[in-house]
C-alpha cells in the first residue's frame, strides 16, 4: 500500500507529480467507448525517483512509453473504490525537478464509472446519442490514467474526434463555438476534430466531456470584460434554456469578480444536460454542467448557476487538498452564492436561501445518525474509503452557516468580504486543507484587527464546528423570515385544520397564486416538520394545489416527502414511483431520486426495489450505485 496524504489515490504524487496532460481521443459511438492515448508530463519532487504510479479504474491499457521508449508496466489488482494502480518504471532515476513524459494508450470500458452513454431515445431531440462525464470526486481515473487527487493540479489539452459535437472543460480552440454547428458538417455522420486547451491548472476531477447534438447561443456580457458566456444544449431545449439563464448568468460573473478577483478562466459557459445527470450542477472549469430540472419557467432556481460560478473561486481556484476538506469547496461556495443573492436581490433573499437550506441540512444530519463521523465538517477518511458515502448537504449548509457565523462575529459582511478576497488572492491555484485555511484566517485578522479580532476567533468553539456531531449546529442561527412569511402562514392554517371536517375546508388554488418555486418549497418543507396531516387532508392538499401532478421537480420532491410520511402514504406510493422514473422527465438528479427512493422504500419496499431494478440503466452509474446502496440491493455499477 502506498501511503500518501490523500487516502483515495494510489498514485505517488508526493514523489513525482503530473503538471500537464494531453488527451487524444476518438469517440466510438457504436461501441460506446473512448479510445486513444494520454500524455502525462511529470516533475520529480525528490532525487532518485524511479517510477510513476498513476490511478486507473476499468481502463484497458495496451501500451506505455516513457521518454519515447516502450516500457513494461504493472496494473495492480482492482480496489473497489480506488481502482487499479498503474506502475510505470523509469529506467534512469530522476533528480529533483527533472521532468519526464509518459504516454499511455488505452480505451475506456463499459464499467467506466464517470461516463454515461445515452441512446437517442433518452435525449430531448431523440435523433442522436449523447455522452457526458462526471469525474468528481475520484472518477477521472476511469476516463484517463492520471494522478487522481485534488492535490495534483494540471493544465491540459484535448484533441477529440467525433461524429457529434464535443464540449469540454476548457477553452475551445477549434472549430469556433459561435461558428456553424459541427463545423458545418453533417451531425451524426461526418467526423470533426475538436480541440481544446485548459491553460489554468485544475484538479483532475474537473476533467469533463459532453458530446451530442449540441448547439450554442452566446449571452450578452458587460463591455470591457475578458470573458465570454453562453449556453450549450440540444436545439430542442435552446429557447427554454436561453430564457431561463440569459438574464442572470453574466450578472453573477461580473458581480463575483468585483467582490473577489477578476474571473480569469476566459469562458463561462453552461451546458444543460439530459435528465440522468446526477447533480444539480457540476462546476467543470469553463463549462458548468446543469440538470434540466432547473428549467422551472420562473427563473427561481438560477441560484444553482451562482453556486457553480462561485466554484471558479472556491474549488476550481482554491481547491480542497483531499476529501477531508470538501467543506472548503462547498461551504465557501454556498456562502458566497448567497452573498451574490444579496447583492442582486437584497438581504432578505440571502436569508431566504439559508432558510431553504436548513431543511436539507437537518435531513442529512438525520441520515447519518448511524454513522456520526459523516455529520462532521472535517471527515478523516480511512485509506480507500469512498468519499461518495459521505456526500450530503452537510459540507454545503453546515459550512456556509459556519462562515456566516464567523462573518457576524467578526464585524459583518463588508469586513468579511475583504477577508474573503484576500483568501482567494492568497490561495488561488493551490490545494489546501482546513488547517491552512484557519492559519490564514488568524493571520488576516491579526493584521486587520489586532488582538480584538484574535480574541473573537479564540472564542469560537472550533472543535464543535469542525468535528462536532449530532443534529444541531453549535450555535442557533437566526435568519430574516420575511420572504417565508406567506408560506409559513399557509402551513399553519393547514396544521390548524386537521380537526376540521374535510367538507368544510376553505382552501383554494388561489392560496398559492403568484408564488414562485422557492415559496412552494418552503411551504411544503414547513408542513413536513409538523405532525402529518390526516389522510383525507393530504388528498385535499393534493387536489387543491395540484402537487401530485406538478411538473416542477423541486415541488414534486417536497410533495412526495410530505405525502409519503403521512397516513395517506400507500395512496401515493405508485405516483412517487412513476414520478421518479418518468421516461419523459427522469429524476436522475440524486437530490431527487435518492430521497424519494428512500422514503418509498419505507412505505413499500417491494415497489421501490422493483421500480429501481426495472429502470436502473436509465440512471448515471454514480446515482445507480448510490441508490443500490440506499435500497440494500446489489451494486448496479457493472449492470
Amino acid at each position: 500500500m502506498i501511503t500518501t496524504s490523500d487516502p483515495t489515490t494510489q498514485s505517488n504524487y508526493t514523489s513525482i507529480a503530473s503538471f500537464h496532460v494531453d488527451l487524444y481521443w476518438i469517440l466510438d459511438w457504436e461501441k460506446q467507448l473512448i479510445t486513444g492515448h494520454a500524455v502525462n508530463r511529470l516533475r520529480a519532487k525528490a532525487d532518485g525517483v524511479d517510477k510513476v504510479v498513476l490511478d486507473t479504474s476499468f481502463l484497458n491499457i495496451s501500451k506505455v512509453e516513457v521518454g519515447g521508449q516502450q516500457v513494461d508496466f504493472k496494473l495492480g489488482e482492482h480496489h473497489e473504490v480506488m481502482g487499479s494502480s498503474l506502475t510505470i518504471p523509469i529506467n534512469t532515476p530522476l533528480a529533483k525537478d527533472e521532468e519526464v513524459e509518459v504516454v499511455v494508450w488505452y480505451s475506456t470500458t463499459p464499467e467506466c464509472t464517470a461516463l454515461q452513454w445515452l441512446d437517442k431515445e433518452q435525449t430531448a431531440g431523440k435523433k442522436f446519442g449523447y455522452l457526458f462525464s462526471q469525474c468528481q470526486p475520484i472518477y477521472a481515473r476511469s476516463i484517463a490514467p492520471v494522478q487522481d487527487s485534488p492535490s495534483v493540479k494540471i493544465t491540459y489539452t484535448s484533441t477529440v474526434q467525433s461524429v457529434l459535437p464535443v464540449c469540454m472543460s476548457a477553452i475551445r480552440v477549434s472549430p469556433p463555438s459561435n461558428g456553424p454547428l459541427h463545423d458545418g458538417k453533417t451531425v451524426g455522420k461526418d467526423e470533426v476534430v475538436y480541440k481544446y486547451k485548459q491553460p489554468t491548472p485544475i484538479p483532475p476531477y474537473l476533467l469533463a466531456i459532453a458530446a451530442g447534438n449540441l448547439a450554442y447561443r452566446a449571452f450578452d456580457v458587460p463591455s470591457g470584460v475578458n470573458w465570454t458566456s453562453g449556453v450549450w444544449t440540444e436545439p430542442e431545449l435552446m429557447e427554454r434554456c436561453f430564457w431561463e439563464f440569459s438574464q442572470d448568468t453574466s450578472k453573477f460573473v461580473s458581480n463575483a469578480e468585483k467582490i473577489l478577483i477578476p474571473y480569469h478562466w476566459g469562458v463561462y459557459d453552461i451546458l444543460v444536460l439530459p435528465p440522468s445527470f446526477p447533480y444539480g450542477g457540476m462546476e467543470n472549469a469553463c463549462l458548468t454542467f446543469l440538470t434540466p430540472t432547473l428549467l422551472s419557467g420562473d427563473r427561481a432556481l438560477v441560484d444553482v448557476i451562482a453556486h457553480e460560478l462561485t466554484h471558479s473561486y472556491f474549488g476550481n481556484g482554491v481547491t480542497q487538498k483531499d476529501s477531508s476538506a470538501f467543506w472548503l469547496n462547498e461551504g465557501w461556495t454556498t456562502y458566497f452564492e448567497r452573498v451574490l443573492a444579496q447583492v442582486l436581490h437584497g438581504p432578505q433573499a440571502r436569508d431566504f436561501s439559508f432558510i431553504i437550506g436548513a431543511k436539507a441540512l437537518v435531513d442529512s444530519l438525520k441520515g447519518y445518525e448511524s454513522k456520526p463521523k459523516y455529520q462532521r465538517l472535517v471527515i478523516e477518511f480511512d485509506y480507500g474509503e469512498d468519499p461518495d458515502d459521505a456526500y450530503s448537504s452537510i459540507p454545503y449548509e453546515k459550512g456556509a452557516n459556519f462562515l456566516l457565523y464567523l462573518e457576524r462575529q467578526l464585524g459583518g459582511l463588508d469586513i468579511f468580504l475583504k477577508y474573503a478576497q484576500d483568501y482567494v488572492k492568497t490561495f488561488d491555484g493551490k490545494s489546501i486543507g482546513t488547517e491552512e485555511w484557519k492559519e490564514h484566517l488568524y493571520w488576516y485578522f491579526k493584521a486587520n484587527g489586532g488582538d480584538e479580532k484574535i480574541a473573537v476567533l479564540d472564542a469560537v468553539d472550533w472543535d464543535a464546528w469542525l468535528y462536532g456531531e449530532g443534529l444541531q449546529l453549535p450555535v442557533e442561527m437566526k435568519y430574516d423570515t420575511t420572504l417565508a412569511t406567506q408560506a409559513y402562514e399557509l402551513a399553519a392554517k393547514w396544521d390548524k385544520s386537521r380537526d376540521t371536517d374535510i367538507s368544510k375546508l376553505t382552501f383554494k388554488s388561489a392560496d398559492i397564486e403568484g408564488w414562485n418555486t422557492n415559496q412552494l418549497i418552503v411551504f411544503l418543507e414547513k408542513l413536513e416538520t409538523l405532525e402529518p396531516l390526516p389522510r383525507a387532508h393530504v388528498h385535499a392538499l393534493a387536489d387543491t394545489y395540484g402537487f401530485n401532478s406538478s411538473k416542477n421537480a423541486e415541488v414534486g420532491l417536497r410533495w412526495f416527502e410530505v405525502a409519503l410520511i403521512s397516513p395517506a402514504a400507500p395512496d401515493f406510493a405508485q405516483s412517487a414511483a412513476d414520478w421518479v422514473v418518468d421516461p419523459t422527465s427522469l429524476k436522475g438528479r440524486m437530490k431527487f431520486c435518492r430521497p424519494v427512493f428512500k422514503v418509498l422504500y419505507k412505505v413499500d419496499s417491494k415497489l421501490a426495489i422493483k421500480t429501481f431494478e426495472a429502470n436502473k440503466t436509465a440512471f448515471h452509474p454514480i446515482a445507480r450505485r448510490m441508490i443500490a446502496k440506499d435500497l440494500g440491493v446489489a451494486d448496479a455499477k457493472s449492470s
